[in-house]
């Protein structure tokens, strides 16, 4: 499918689903997946959309998203088939706190008695299930999820060996986040990024009665720190927004160099850039 429609279905469909989460969910939500290696001890653990992403240490793993409130099971499958226990979760995280991305996560907490990560901007959304949320708030969305922990720019998150640190790329939500890894293959060091790219959800206001104060302002600065951050292996919160379908089939034999795609970055950040400065200029001139 041409990325530039599978992107406007995404946007439609959630904003459909998150007036009503029971009904509207796009199949490709809900729609099984393998757990795979994206590289290093970084897996996919998620549907074949909604990107649940899973990092591996001895010392414990974190778990990056979830899927829809019942994806609990999936995500344990798919752990376990990798040979990784979902009670050995010990830092929950998320990109954007969305409830098509945090509906499972008190659950998962739960399970595992992992601490819950956030940034400040999300934090809030998390708490209360969605209902402070600026665009699809006014109603509770998600089971809500208590925070154990701020973190922010900057921060580098701590796991036996693994180092995460946090880039707080606000618009799509206040306190959308990406992470980035150093992953060691084979001699050669990959700069690992896992993206909350600044897609704008449909009815969202950037300059005309902004859906939240600033917003217009998080996307431009979300835009130009992403062009520049130098990367060499990228995912993000929706398989269709990294090319997952384009670049890996299940089954298909590990190489850390399947997701190696930095120009495919640049040019995402880029297509997504464009479309925010056309509905810029679109709400300034009504």
């Amino acid at each position: 499918m041409n990325r530039n429609l599978f992107g406007i279905i995404l946007t439609a469909g959630f904003a459909l689903a998150a007036l009503n989460p029971a009904w509207a969910q796009p199949e490709d939500w809900i729609r099984p997946f393998p757990g795979f290696q994206v590289i290093g001890n970084l897996y996919g653990v998620g549907s074949y959309d909604l990107s649940v992403f899973l990092i591996t240490s001895d010392d414990g793993h974190i778990l990056i998203n979830t899927g829809l409130e019942d994806s609990t099971a999936m995500i344990r499958e798919n752990t376990e088939s990798l040979g990784f226990r979902l009670e050995d979760v010990r830092i929950l995280l998320s990109q954007q706190s969305h409830w098509d991305h945090t509906a499972a996560l008190a659950e998962i907490r739960q399970i595992t008695g992992a601490e819950m990560l956030a940034t400040q901007g999300d934090a809030r959304v998390l708490e209360d299930g969605g209902f402070s949320d600026p665009h699809f708030g006014g109603r509770v969305s998600f089971p809500p999820v208590p925070v154990n922990r701020i973190i922010g720019e900057g921060e580098v998150i701590e796991l036996g060996d693994t180092r995460l640190t946090v880039y707080e790329h606000p618009g799509h939500t206040e306190g959308s986040s990406s992470y980035a890894m150093m992953v060691s293959e084979n001699g050669r060091d990959y700069r690992v990024l896992i993206a909350n790219m600044g897609t704008i959800n449909a009815g969202k206001q950037l300059v005309v009665d902004p859906t939240y104060p600033g917003v217009a302002d998080d996307f431009a600065s979300t835009y130009s720190r992403q062009k520049a951050m130098e990367i060499d292996v990228w995912v993000a919160a929706h398989g269709g927004q990294y090319g997952l379908h384009d670049k890996y089939e299940p089954g298909q034999p590990y190489s850390p160099d399947t997701f190696v795609d930095p120009e495919g970055f640049v040019a995402a950040v880029e297509r997504l850039e464009e479309i925010y400065l056309r509905q810029v200029a679109r709400e300034r001139e009504q």
